[in-house]
């Protein structure tokens, strides 16, 4: 074998080996974005033009992420929203479409407290992704309900049903669950009682 040969031998190894490493950090990187974001991942890559835009966009959300200064809720603090969840539970019977208006409201401040920017919402869901992202799916479907609630347009099951979406975000950014496993309750009336029997 020529010395040429052997050039082009060793050049075109080196090649293949570089090419495979690319791909191995590449792989990796999706890897790791896709445990990151969960189902958000998914959502991203199918609301983007490629799955590198998806990425790229994901990649930007840790950034911006990382810029934020979060703050850990103080003991005192996780009873007072703890406390207030449970109320609000308590006040679905009566009133399911101000109790998800104030859902909503409680869980922005709860975000706020902790240092996530609570102006926009789609920015809002932006930043919470990166730490909260197995959860966001019920935050977006609560904060929907929310505005078809304030439409009018919600029934009383939707409106139960946000306010267990809320509470999954809610106990992710708490860090438990506020006060066990117990959806709001409806009412119900002796008619339909009797009428369902």
């Amino acid at each position: 074998m020529s010395p040429t040969q052997i050039v082009v031998i060793v050049l075109v190894v080196l090649v293949i080996a570089a090419v495979l490493a690319v791909a191995a950090r590449s792989l990796n990187n999706r890897r790791a974005l896709r445990n990151r974001f969960g189902p958000e991942y998914d959502r991203v890559v199918a609301e983007q033009d490629s799955r590198s835009a998806a990425e790229r966009e994901l990649r930007d959300r840790e950034r911006r992420h990382a810029e934020l200064t979060l703050t850990p809720l103080t003991p005192e603090s996780r009873a007072r929203y703890a406390a207030a969840w449970e109320e609000l539970q308590v006040r679905f019977i009566d009133s399911p479409g101000e109790t998800v208006g104030d859902a909503d409201e409680l869980v922005t401040r709860l975000i706020e407290e902790q240092g996530y920017p609570t102006g926009d919402f789609s920015d809002q869901i932006a930043h919470l992704s990166v730490e909260h992202a197995r959860t966001l799916t019920n935050y977006r479907d609560a904060h929907e309900i929310h505005l078809r609630n304030s439409r009018g347009e919600a029934s009383t099951e939707e409106l139960r049903q946000a306010v267990v979406h809320y509470r999954a975000l809610f106990a992710d950014l708490l860090g438990e669950e506020p006060v066990g496993q117990r959806a709001p309750e409806q009412r119900h009336h002796p008619d339909h009682d009797a009428t369902s029997r």
